[in-house]
């Protein structure tokens, strides 16, 4: 049983999502990410009219007669959101950690993906990876993630987004929207590059 003061800001991060959800917002997620990626499936012979510019010119030397590049529009994408259980993110004002305003926005993510169809999965780290939950679809799913949030206790207490974005890259097999949820609070002072990943 969780405990009723849980509840209740597991209630209030609900309601709060979705009244940003009855906002613009889920358009904005949908106009700035959907569609946006094309899969490549296969290559056809060029027919009159085609797009010059999709030919496969490998294909089309070793067939001697042009052909072109089939492409899907991706229909559903996949979110991950990174959380950062440091330290930091147990302080905050009166009412609220800072790790309770992550759940708040990672609730608002996570609710507009699954509303657009979409996966969302969840990564806790320290200066390490301290927790992965794969991307699945549903309002209940989401609801977990929210949770997971609020109950996590980290293992360590510094921070280095660098191993979560490394760590994402190798276990997905496809494309995917990461969101990196942090206060980009270091102990010595330094914000480590992002570009140090090899994303």
């Amino acid at each position: 049983m969780l405990a009723p003061e849980f509840v209740k800001k597991l209630r209030k991060i609900e309601l709060h999502t979705r009244k940003v959800l009855n906002t613009s917002f889920v358009g904005e997620y949908k106009s700035t990410f959907k569609g946006t990626g094309m899969e490549f499936v296969d290559v056809r012979e060029y027919l009159p009219g085609d797009d010059v510019r999709a030919i496969d010119w490998k294909v089309t030397a070793r067939m001697g007669r042009p052909y072109v590049k089939k492409f899907v529009e991706e229909r559903e994408l996949t979110v991950i959101l990174c959380v950062d259980a440091s330290g930091s993110g147990y302080f905050g004002t009166r009412s609220q950690f800072k790790l309770e305003q992550a759940a708040q926005v990672a609730a608002t993510l996570a609710f507009s993906a699954v509303t657009n169809n979409d996966k969302v999965g969840l990564l806790f780290f320290t200066d390490r990876v301290e927790k992965f939950i794969p991307p699945r679809k549903g309002r209940q799913h989401v609801m977990r993630l929210v949770r997971a949030i609020l109950l996590f206790e980290p293992e360590q207490r510094g921070t280095n987004p660098t191993a979560a974005l490394e760590y994402v890259m190798h276990v997905l097999k496809h494309r995917a929207i990461v969101f990196l949820i942090s206060d980009f609070l270091f102990p010595d002072g330094t914000i480590p590059s992002i570009n140090d990943a090899h994303v």
